[in-house]
């Protein structure tokens, strides 16, 4: 089987939605599948991949970690081009909402292939938290959607703005995933309908190794750790700030490691400067995804921060299959994962974060104190492992190949058939 995966952003930039498809990819690849990736060329350096196809693109930011290819005829034909020389696609999985998205589509449409799209992102919440100008915004994707793609199928009178440009754009897959339950209702609630719930999964092999490899912390000083974009909606400055007014972390000389880049570094290392915690707080960078795996096996705590931006829980995730406790401060994600021990804050307020890591630490020490870790237990971590997922996504496939399959012996029949009958006709 080749699926050929269409996304925004190349999988090796920075992003959840990227781990889960070079994941996938691997998991594809183990189970004896091709899995190419389509993505934008990335603007700074990284190793090769002998399965990906880099586009073509433009930086879009001053860090050449995201870039952007412009859907058209030119990359058609490059696209037609690269997979030309590869065993023909089954199956097109559309994993991106903007430009990658309809590269998907056109592509899907060229060569004849049932698309699967997998929705990751809230561009609702997304939009709006960066640009005031939202509602022009959405007006421009539907245009630029139905210039690339044409028409689209009828869709539901619910979706507007946002929703209803994700509505025509996913009309035309045979199947849409939603990475979470609490994401599929906000779908379906704003006319985006059928998507199903299939969770990103964790790597099975580099979560047992992060576990082999996560010593004892008991004798360690207590360590909160928190992984991702440094962005405005990620609320990482909220992260410092609260963990700088903690009086319970700084009583016990808590850390906090911090992991990834992004837009706020700059500010983030004011704040922590400024706050005057900058001994107990450790930036360590964009890191490996193993790496990223060790530290929330390290750590003490997770700190989930960001707020009706996420679609998925994808570190949250990560950490409940290794065992470490989480800091919520989305109820939603908190409510999905359900895993103890946890806590949630009662609001998105700093304040409200504070409180809840101030109730952490608590708990932490009083584990320490009776001789044991806090670490999550009772829950069934299988359900988030890559494997298990692999197998449910590849059933799709099938089904989609089967039917596509169906569809054309049916049409050769017909055809054959109209044949036979225009011979009969010629000879009488």
């Amino acid at each position: 089987m080749h699926v050929l995966i269409v996304t925004d952003q190349h999988a090796d930039s920075l992003g959840g939605a990227q781990v889960s498809i070079r994941q996938q990819q691997a998991a594809l690849t183990e189970a004896g599948h091709l899995a190419t990736v389509v993505a934008p060329r990335l603007h700074r350096p990284h190793p090769p991949r002998a399965h990906d196809i880099d586009l073509p693109s433009m930086r879009i930011t001053r860090d050449g970690e995201y870039g952007m290819s412009w859907p058209g005829r030119r990359i058609d034909r490059l696209l037609l081009q690269r997979l030309g020389q590869l065993p023909p696609v089954d199956v097109v999985h559309v994993q991106g909402d903007f430009w990658g998205a309809l590269i998907g589509y056109r592509i899907a449409r060229l060569l004849h292939a049932p698309v699967v799209h997998t929705l990751h992102n809230d561009v609702d919440s997304g939009t709006r938290a960066v640009t005031p100008l939202a509602g022009l915004v959405f007006v421009a994707l539907r245009a630029w959607r139905r210039m690339l793609l044409g028409r689209s199928l009828p869709v539901s009178p619910r979706a507007r703005g946002a929703w209803r440009y994700l509505a025509e754009l996913t009309a035309a897959a045979r199947v849409v995933i939603s990475p979470s339950a609490h994401f599929a209702r906000r779908l379906h609630e704003h006319g985006v309908e059928g998507a199903i719930v299939m969770p990103t999964g964790v790597d099975d092999q580099l979560i047992a190794q992060a576990q082999g490899g996560a010593e004892s912390q008991e004798s360690a000083p207590i360590r909160l750790v928190w992984l991702g974009r440094m962005s405005s909606e990620k609320r990482i400055v909220e992260a410092v700030e609260a963990f700088a007014a903690s009086e319970r972390a700084a009583a016990a000389s808590a850390e906090l490691h911090v992991y990834g880049h992004g837009l706020l570094e700059a500010m983030v290392r004011r704040r922590i400067d400024e706050l005057g915690i900058s001994s107990r707080v450790r930036l360590y960078g964009a890191v490996s995804h193993p790496e990223a795996l060790r530290a929330i096996a390290r750590a003490d705590a997770l700190l989930q921060t960001s707020v009706g931006f996420e679609t998925q829980g994808m570190t949250v995730y990560e950490a409940s299959a290794l065992g470490t406790p989480v800091v919520f401060c989305d109820r939603a994600i908190a409510d999905e994962v359900d895993v103890r021990p946890s806590w949630v804050t009662a609001g998105s307020s700093t304040a409200d974060l504070v409180r809840a890591i101030d109730e952490a630490v608590a708990a932490i020490e009083q584990s320490r104190a009776d001789g044991r870790e806090l670490r999550v237990t009772d829950v069934d971590r299988m359900r988030w492992l890559q494997s298990r997922l692999t197998e449910q996504m590849l059933r799709r496939y099938r089904a989609l190949i089967g039917a596509r399959t169906t569809v054309r012996r049916s049409g050769a029949a017909a055809s054959s058939d109209h044949e036979d009958r225009s011979a009969d006709q010629g000879n009488h």
